[in-house]
């Protein structure tokens, strides 16, 4: 019988000497997840700006950002379940091409004019709902083309990729996008998802390698296979719990900061393009050097290392009343952050069954994310109530629950 950390550090030794070659699958993917991110980017920064343009209710207009989410909560389980049961690889390029038909679409109405913030929320919910099943098949898909051992840097290079194509490359070009005309954007993010489905499909078909199901195994049954499979596991179980409630912290603290940073801190909009940048460093620092560091404490401690990195950025953000501090903060939380991120989703590749990963994966996804909203709603309370600082302070407190939570998982045996 060995223990999470024994076994991860003896993962993480393996790791250090596997191949991770670009030519071939994982190339073509990584290029599909860069040029789809950088459309994204694109779309995410111009869609709230035609928002305000369409209505000037601040209910319909955070109604966007809750489409982003719903369909998560109503859809998120079902994504994973027939992520396993499809062709991965098919059920990516085919969602990608769906998404395009829908952008196309979508900025042939801007450019006509005919744009409402009806059809607006009906885009963001459908793209969401898409996603779905897209981000279940991708995480499922990743194992079959690279090495087990080098997942790692695999994940890190995916989400290093999309870290800086979104946040350096195609947030800057925005305004550039919306000179050329107010359908660019949109247009642009349709060529982006087509050219992704062409690089996906080009992978060819997945290998055959799932048992047929039983006569009456129906998609009911699929989910709550995959909810079982993820509570059953120790670690991914008290991971879970964990990432829930961290993620409600970082709900509260992204729903207030720019209230904390111009007002709070009096940093004004310049202030507040500085600290945002300098989250976006850190978490392309933190995914170039995701994979040493787990491999240097493994797995499971890099986790808990990085939770401790961001309390400590909270607590400097929520009681230091000074624009430098608060640069530095969220440079660091955003570097603890990525590698979170990347060592959370490693884990879950590696510890689940290959043919549950996309449930599993679902059912992680879908619990996680609905600690996002209701942070949103409860930093909003806190703020108003108790000063713009503290949502800093709660998500602190947020993530010592959250570091409590993982412990269990941390020791318990793998058999």
């Amino acid at each position: 019988m060995t223990t999470v950390e024994g076994a991860d550090q003896d993962a993480a030794g393996q790791a250090r000497q596997a191949p991770l070659a670009w030519r071939g699958g994982f190339g073509r993917l990584w290029g599909a997840a860069v040029v789809s991110r950088f459309g994204d980017a694109l779309r995410g920064a111009a869609l709230p700006l035609l928002a305000v343009s369409l209505t000037d209710s601040p209910v319909l207009v955070s109604l966007v950002t809750v489409c982003g989410f719903l369909p998560w909560l109503l859809f998120g389980l079902l994504g994973g379940a027939l992520a396993d049961r499809v062709d991965q690889r098919r059920a990516m390029w085919a969602v990608d091409a769906a998404r395009g038909a829908l952008m196309a679409a979508f900025a042939v109405a801007v450019w006509l004019g005919h744009a409402t913030i009806g059809l607006l929320l009906a885009l963001a919910f459908a793209l969401t709902t898409l996603q779905t099943l897209f981000d279940n098949a991708a995480t499922a898909l990743l194992p079959s083309v690279v090495p087990r051992e080098a997942l790692s840097r695999a994940n890190a290079r995916l989400m290093t990729g999309q870290e800086v194509m979104g946040r350096f490359v195609g947030a800057p070009l925005v305004p550039v996008a919306l000179g050329l005309g107010a359908a660019v954007p949109y247009a642009a993010d349709a060529v982006t998802y087509l050219a992704a489905a062409g690089l996906v499909a080009s992978l060819g078909s997945a290998p055959p390698g799932r048992e047929p199901r039983a006569p009456g195994h129906t998609i009911r049954k699929d989910m709550a296979e995959g909810v079982r499979m993820l509570w059953r596991d120790p670690l991914l179980r008290a991971l879970c719990v964990s990432t829930t409630l961290c993620n409600v912290g970082i709900g509260a603290l992204i729903a207030t900061l720019v209230l904390h940073i111009t007002g709070w801190l009096g940093a004004g909009d310049a202030g507040y393009a500085a600290v945002i940048t300098a989250y976006g460093i850190g978490g392309v620092l933190g995914g170039l050097v995701a994979a040493r560091v787990a491999e240097r404490l493994g797995r499971a401690p890099t986790i808990m290392v990085c939770g401790l990195a961001q309390i400590a950025a909270l607590l400097a953000l929520g009681t230091i009343r000074a624009l430098p501090a608060a640069v530095a903060a969220l440079a660091v939380f955003g570097l603890a952050g990525m590698i979170w991120n990347i060592t959370e989703v490693t884990m879950m590749q590696q510890r689940s069954p290959a043919e549950m990963l996309g449930r599993v994966s679902a059912a992680f996804r879908t619990l996680s994310i609905a600690g996002s909203p209701l942070g949103a709603l409860l930093g909003g309370v806190i703020a108003a109530a108790w000063g713009l600082n503290t949502p800093a302070l709660a998500a602190a407190a947020l993530f010592v629950g959250g570091l409590v939570a993982l412990v269990p998982g941390m020791r318990s045996p793998i058999n």
